[in-house]
């Protein structure tokens, strides 16, 4: 299927729910005159009138009604289906949830996401914008904050404990093998702690280097090492019991989470688009 046919379809379907062309522009960003001829074309080229049409109302014809009574589920399973693959992701932003009804809204529209935990230079290496925390956004961007404030977390498995005693303060942790977390660079950096004003750097020295969160959470639930992580990255293997959280006193949130573009940059339709759907998640 072309994009202009998926187009089409998405089109019809917006008007079958509000029963207007204006309501329908309204929910897809683009104008009623846009949709109505969007609908047009789909009936030019399937043969059959979808909608029936006067000055004042929309409504659909026996066979906008059983085109309709299909198209609900099947663009819910697009949106299902986009969804699910946030599983796959490396990142501690759940992009899923954005892009999924991004792409059923948006049909026409091409996106290319680069996930890398480096320190991008989006202008020198073209991209239109990133996601970082705000404490690394350059001077010259504009920012917008996206996501719920992040927290990283200290997580060991069962077995692992079995043989130490629990930390129960950053400075225990050094009697513990701890992953040493990396950047892409290969630099390390810190585990950071703070509480009562407290603040304490650790940097781990134990025998497993990763730059990965899905390899460092795999590893403590071996048993091998105490990960630190991101909180959503281990929540589901604390809830069933394969990890255990410690030092969780210790463990405040980091920073937002922001999109950031440069000041100049013009905002096309199509970028608007993607900052209102990351707000808005």
């Amino acid at each position: 299927m072309r994009a202009t046919e998926l187009s089409e379809l998405a089109a019809f379907a917006a008007v079958a729910r509000h029963k207007s062309f204006r309501k329908a522009g309204e929910e897809r960003g683009v104008t009623a005159s846009a949709i109505s001829h969007a609908v047009l074309g789909l009936e030019d080229r399937i043969g059959v009138r979808l909608l029936n049409r006067t000055t004042r109302s929309v409504s659909l014809t026996e066979a906008g009604e059983l085109l309709r009574s299909h198209l609900d589920p099947a663009f819910a399973e697009i949106t299902s289906a986009l969804e699910g693959l946030n599983q796959y992701r490396e990142t501690p932003f759940v992009l899923g949830r954005v892009i999924g009804p991004l792409l059923v809204r948006n049909p026409n529209l091409q996106l290319e996401i680069v996930a890398t935990d480096r320190l991008v230079d989006i202008v020198d290496e073209g991209f239109d914008a990133g996601i970082r925390l705000g404490e690394r956004i350059t001077e010259g961007m504009i920012a917008v904050r996206i996501k719920p404030r992040l927290r990283l977390v200290v997580v060991g498995s069962p077995a692992y404990f079995h043989t130490r005693p629990m930390p129960l303060t950053p400075h225990d942790l050094k009697d513990h093998a701890c992953i040493q977390n990396m950047y892409p660079s290969g630099a390390r950096y810190a585990w950071e702690f703070e509480k009562d004003g407290q603040a304490i750097a650790y940097q781990p020295n134990g025998p497993l280097s990763l730059d990965d969160q899905e390899l460092m959470t795999q590893a403590a639930a071996s048993g091998v090492a105490l990960a630190y992580v991101w909180e959503n990255r281990a929540e589901k293997m604390i809830m069933s019991g394969e990890l255990v959280q410690v030092l969780n006193d210790w463990c405040q949130p980091e920073d937002y989470l922001y999109l950031y573009y440069p000041s100049r940059r013009h905002i096309s339709a199509a970028f608007r688009a993607v900052i209102d759907a990351m707000k808005s998640e």
